[in-house]
């Protein structure tokens, strides 16, 4: 037996000693972890969110431009994030997020503990895992700085992200942290941020029509969005989405039936990339933005806290009046168009250049107005040695209407190229509303941001004439009145022009047939102030000066406001501001801004009816005939009113036509109005600017969606008085055919393409 060693034995001291030792250990590292931690609570380590940020969790939100029938037009946004509620997420989405990433969710309280520790142990003996619930992800993602590389400082991270997640869960209720976890998570790439997002760029759908497969996929790519991309690594994203829906079987949310069906699937990615100038209607957009910060400006709109809205980062919804069809059909009638009328452009151009004489400043200006020559002048460059970099040879994105092309070509034949393409714009408005119906502002936003709807404004030709002729029978004249229709001179001014229809001639014949002399002698009989004032109490706020020429449209105005302005001739008389929004909403569905359009009477009903009975006849046998004799257009048989214009050397071509419920204006020409067709047949309204209104009416008369019907105009209430509308008279001025002129316009119009 062995002897104990007396040294060995522990005395009672002794036991006292480790017992005190042992107690102020215990007591040491309660107080530092419970001062830690207090710390960490105090914000010492890093700021933890208010009560007030756990209330109103602050994320970039994309802000969403609603159509007339709340489909989505585009975004606005740093991050392209959208809100959904609980109960527009798919259940697959919810049972698929559980499964993978915390399948005790509903039991814990933010923090689930056992799995926290054995992530500890497992990772520590060199198996690295993720331990967080997802109340804790949530917590990082609302507020949280990106993960520390430091071990010390990620430690820090996690203590902060217990204690929120801890507070999270005693603030809001599962179903709504699910609900924000799906709309914080970040997908990666085309800046997708949030399960609606996410859905509409890989699926083209919404989160509420997600199945067991596309949920998986991209639930499954929350772990790692490059890695699980389904572009860039598909056996990845298949491999990562099969796990997913494996967890969902082994959790019961999937039989082994479905969970067999689904796992045999392809991933049927559909993608819709997110970009600003995607979709349809970017100018409208681009255009809308500007006006709503201008009006949130003027009426002082802002934030609880009085700080100004931001669209980009606080999830507004925009209403507006915009027809998702009709901007489709705009757009579709643009293009089908302008191909053909580009094709006879280049013809003309490739026979001669384009840029000598006065025409060769339009280079250096093209040149001084471009990014690069800003970028090369900060760094410092002279402009010679601009010039010559102008002149090297770089890659390069040019539009084409058969799509985007890569080539190779120096920055100043780029501009040459540019300034070769035609513009073309068109606005559709109702009359009655103000509503704008559809916006295109110009043939392609990404290489013609310039909106050329409102922003631009181009001379306006002949379409200036029924201002002239509505305030001289709103004054004392008569439809059926005759006036001079010959060259006459007018102090320092004669007007060019061509006789038809007859000298003399009624003012609704000189409509029809556009005459010059006659507008002439009309504006000075009745004043050109009183028409230049007028014109502007209708709705066309440019610089119109007094002078004779107005009457043939010398001054410059945009499309939006000549629209707005004819819109009175349709609507009786009353001008209705034409309206971009109709209300907007904050990201709780808080209304913020009503639109409330301005309203005037610059217009007798009656003058109004007997403008709109003029332009008629432009459509029926005047300078707008082909409208009904093209094949192109259908041969359109309802009723519609309309007037061309051409300004000098074709540099401008417009069309505007009326409907009893439609009003809409198309303007075509280049850039710069040195650039035109040389020759009529292509130029003029009637050719360059008609046709896309044309077809533009064929697609919306057919589409039985827009209920758009076919009746008269309406005759104002109590009849037509004040003078008489059936020019019985009118065959004299033709001669002996009544219809020679008509004819004789016919021929002069008939292109041939």
């Amino acid at each position: 037996m062995k002897r104990e060693s007396k040294s060995s034995k522990l005395t009672e001291e002794d036991v006292k000693s480790y017992t005190r030792k042992f107690w102020m250990l215990l007591i040491g590292l309660v107080a530092f972890s419970f001062i830690f931690l207090l710390s960490v609570r105090l914000g010492i380590f890093g700021k933890l969110p208010t009560f007030k940020d756990l209330e109103n969790p602050k994320s970039n939100l994309a802000s969403e431009i609603l159509t007339d029938n709340n489909k989505v037009l585009g975004t606005y946004y740093v991050h392209n994030r959208s809100n959904v509620k609980y109960s527009e997420l798919s259940p697959f989405l919810i049972n698929a997020l559980i499964s993978i990433e915390d399948k005790r969710f509903y039991e814990h309280s933010g923090i689930d503990y056992s799995r926290t520790i054995s992530t500890i142990v497992l990772t520590l003996g060199g198996n690295k895992q993720g331990g967080s619930t997802i109340t804790q992800q949530l917590a990082l993602n609302l507020f949280g700085e990106p993960r520390a590389r430091n071990p010390i400082k990620r430690i820090m991270q996690k203590l902060q992200e217990y204690i929120t997640a801890v507070r999270l869960e005693r603030n809001y209720t599962k179903e709504e942290i699910i609900m924000m976890y799906f709309n914080t998570v970040d997908f990666g790439a085309y800046n997708t941020f949030g399960i609606k997002s996410a859905a509409r760029t890989y699926f083209n759908t919404t989160p509420d029509k997600l199945t067991a497969a596309q949920a998986a996929l991209l639930v499954g790519m929350l772990k790692g969005p490059g890695q699980y991309s389904p572009i860039n690594f598909p056996d990845n994203a298949l491999n990562r989405r099969n796990l997913v829906l494996q967890n969902m079987r082994e959790q019961n949310f999937l039989s082994s039936e479905e969970f067999e069906k689904n796992r045999e699937k392809p991933l049927g990615i559909t993608l819709v990339k997110s970009n600003y100038g995607d979709g349809i209607a970017p100018y409208f957009r681009a255009v809308l933005k500007e006006e709503i910060k201008k009006e949130f400006q003027r009426l002082a709109i802002t934030k609880p806290d009085g700080t100004p809205y931001d669209l980009d980062r606080d999830g507004l919804k925009v209403y507006t009046p915009i027809n998702y069809n009709m901007q489709v059909h705009a757009e579709e009638a643009q293009k089908e168009w302008m191909k053909r009328l580009q094709n006879e452009f280049d013809k003309q151009w490739k026979r001669k250049n384009a840029f000598t004489g006065d025409n060769a400043k339009l280079l250096i200006t093209g040149m001084k107005r471009s990014d690069r020559y800003r970028g090369l002048k900060a760094d410092g460059m002279t402009e010679e040695e601009i010039k010559k970099n102008f002149n090297k040879k770089v890659p390069m994105n040019l539009f084409t209407w058969k799509g985007n092309v890569d080539t190779v070509m120096t920055p100043m034949d780029s501009i040459k190229y540019t300034k070769l393409f035609l513009r073309n714009a068109l606005v559709s408005m109702e009359p009655q509303t103000g509503h704008i119906k559809a916006w295109v502002g110009g043939i392609n936003f990404e290489h013609f941001k310039y909106d050329q709807v409102r922003l631009g404004t181009r001379q306006v030709g002949s379409t200036a004439k029924p201002f002239v002729y509505a305030y001289a029978i709103d004054n004392g004249y008569g439809p059926c009145v005759s006036v001079p229709n010959h060259l006459q001179t007018y102090g320092d001014w004669t007007p060019k022009g061509i006789v038809q229809g007859g000298d003399p001639i009624t003012l609704k014949g000189a409509i029809k047939y556009s005459q010059n002399y006659a507008s002439a002698y009309l504006i000075t009989e009745v004043g050109a102030a009183n028409v230049a004032d007028f014109t502007k109490r209708m709705g066309v706020n440019s610089n119109i000066p007094s002078n004779p020429s107005i009457a043939l449209g010398s001054y410059d105005a945009s499309l939006f406001d000549m629209v707005g302005a004819y819109s009175t001739f349709v609507n009786q008389g009353t001008w209705i501001e034409p309206t971009m929004i109709l209300r907007i909403e904050d990201k709780n569905g808080a209304s913020i801004y009503d639109k409330a359009p301005k309203v005037t009477k610059p217009l007798n009903s009656e003058t109004a009816y007997a403008i709109v009975d003029m332009l008629k006849g432009v459509v029926d046998g005047g300078t707008a005939s082909r409208l009904r004799w093209d094949p192109n257009f259908g041969g359109l048989k309802n009723p519609i009113g309309g007037k061309t214009g051409t300004t000098n050397d074709n540099s401008d071509a417009w069309f505007i036509g009326v409907t009893p419920q439609l009003v809409t204006g198309v303007w075509t020409g280049a850039e710069d109005r040195g650039i035109s067709f040389s020759s009529m047949q292509y130029g003029q309204g009637a050719a360059a600017a008609m046709p896309v209104f044309g077809l533009y009416m064929k697609r919306v008369y057919a589409d039985k969606s827009l209920k758009y019907t076919q009746e008269d105009f309406p005759i104002p209430e109590g009849g037509i008085t004040r003078f008489e509308m059936n020019c019985a008279n009118f065959s004299q001025f033709y001669g002996n055919d009544p219809n020679q002129g008509e004819t004789q316009l016919l021929e002069d119009e008939r292109l041939g393409f």
